[in-house]
C-alpha cells in the first residue's frame, strides 16, 4: 500500500493533463484555454494537495474559472472524470485511487451545479429529463 502524498499528486496531475491535452473531446477546451502547461499543472498539484492532504498551498476559485469557460458542457465534465478515473487506477493504488474519484465527483457535482449544466447527461437542467422525438 502506497501512501498519497504531494510527489504522487503530481505525478498524477502530470499523467492526466497529458492524456488531458491528447483528447479529442476536452483537449481543445483546455488547450485554448490554458498558455502555460507546466504552471497548469503545479497549480493542479497545489489544488489536488489541499483537497486529498490539507496542504492549504492552493490559492484560486476554481467556480470562477469554469463559469468563464463558456464552451464546458456536461458531456465534457463526464469526459475529464472518465479520463480522471482511468488515470488514478493507473497511478495510485486502489485506496487512494478511490479517495481521489470521490473527492472529484463532488467537486465536478459543485462546479456542473454552480454553471447550470446537468448532473448527468440525460437530464436537462433543473432535472428536466431529455425525450427523444421520433418523426
Amino acid at each position: 500500500m502506497t501512501t498519497l502524498d504531494e510527489t504522487r499528486i503530481a505525478t498524477l496531475v502530470d499523467c492526466f493533463y497529458d492524456k488531458v491535452r491528447a483528447d479529442a473531446s476536452i483537449g481543445p477546451i483546455f488547450n485554448a484555454a490554458v498558455h502555460d502547461w507546466p504552471e497548469h499543472k503545479a497549480l493542479l498539484t497545489r489544488f489536488w494537495c489541499s483537497v486529498a492532504l490539507g496542504a492549504q498551498s492552493y490559492r484560486g476559485n476554481p467556480m470562477a474559472v469554469h463559469r468563464g469557460q463558456t464552451a464546458i458542457r456536461a458531456v465534457h465534465f463526464a469526459r475529464w472524470l472518465e479520463l480522471w478515473r482511468e488515470t488514478t487506477c493507473e497511478v495510485l493504488d486502489e485506496d487512494d485511487a478511490a479517495r481521489m474519484q470521490d473527492f472529484a465527483d463532488r467537486i465536478g457535482r459543485s462546479l456542473r451545479m454552480g454553471m447550470g449544466l446537468p448532473e448527468r447527461l440525460d437530464v436537462r437542467p433543473l432535472g428536466i429529463p431529455v425525450v427523444n422525438a421520433k418523426p
